[in-house]
């Protein structure tokens, strides 16, 4: 019994380094906050809130948001992220803004040049 209280008293140092150096890269990288190349803003939320709760999501408001988001990211120098123009210019073309719509789906396609045959398969079905 002796004996294994030795070596139980032997091994607790190095236990207690391999489990602070554990805890410290832990800490240093797990714990720390990670920032993304683009700014997300209100932009999921209110993706959800049009097709989650319809009546509750005025597109109106929406578009006011999204632009409020948009200045406030290219302000901060940041990415306005996918998806961000081709929603809004699904809610001018609701809202009967078909120019602004075409703006805005150009804007990602020049943004996001993966996005070209989705953006222009929307396109298509709106103006049939």
């Amino acid at each position: 019994m002796v004996t294994d209280r030795r070596q139980l008293k032997m091994r607790t140092p190095r236990a207690v380094i391999a489990t602070a150096a554990i805890a410290a890269v832990a800490a240093s990288t797990g714990c720390s906050q990670r920032s993304t190349i683009y700014d997300w803003g209100r932009y999921e939320q209110l993706v959800y809130e049009m097709y989650a709760k319809p009546g509750k999501a005025d597109p109106g408001t929406q578009i006011v948001k999204l632009t409020e988001d948009i200045g406030r990211t290219e302000g901060r120098g940041r990415r306005v992220p996918p998806g961000v123009h081709a929603h809004l210019g699904y809610l001018y073309y609701t809202q009967g803004q078909a120019d602004l719509a075409a703006e805005q789906f150009q804007i990602e396609k020049e943004l996001f040049p993966e996005s070209t045959v989705f953006i222009d398969g929307i396109r298509a079905r709106m103006t049939r």
